[in-house]
């Protein structure tokens, strides 16, 4: 199941709400970069770090690669589930057979929730103004 390493790059995109991610895979000792910073410094959250790596924990191949993303749009958690999405795109290009853990785990799947658009008549999405019968 492991593949011969090659100085390969190995791309996915990740979306998740206005947020798009554009995913580096390339061997290296588990560095992960975003937006040419560390992901200690872009994300605070601990929590966010961790669903940034589960798709390499879960493969075992979290010491292989080094990440680098490019992400914009959107805020914090909609950018940690765009590059999750991303590096599970990535790891499929790298091997086809890693395809039925992640989609089994969820990763694979794009999140469709975005936010609803301004009505005419309306104050936003759905709320309306004040009725009133006479």
């Amino acid at each position: 199941m492991q593949k011969e390493l090659k100085n390969k790059k190995y791309y996915g995109t990740g979306r998740r709400k206005k947020s798009v991610a554009r995913v580096y895979l390339y061997p290296g000792n588990g560095n992960i970069y975003v937006n040419k910073k560390n992901i200690e410094d872009y994300f605070k959250i601990s929590s966010q770090r961790s669903l940034i790596c589960k798709p390499l924990e879960i493969l075992n191949l979290y010491d292989k690669f080094n990440v680098k993303t490019n992400v914009f749009g959107g805020g914090y958690s909609g950018q940690a589930g765009a590059i999750r999405h991303g590096i599970s795109r990535a790891l499929i290009a790298y091997d086809p057979e890693y395809r039925l853990i992640l989609k089994k785990m969820g990763f694979l799947t794009r999140d469709p929730r975005m936010k609803e658009r301004k009505k005419y008549g309306l104050k936003g999405a759905r709320k309306a103004p004040q009725f009133s019968k006479r």
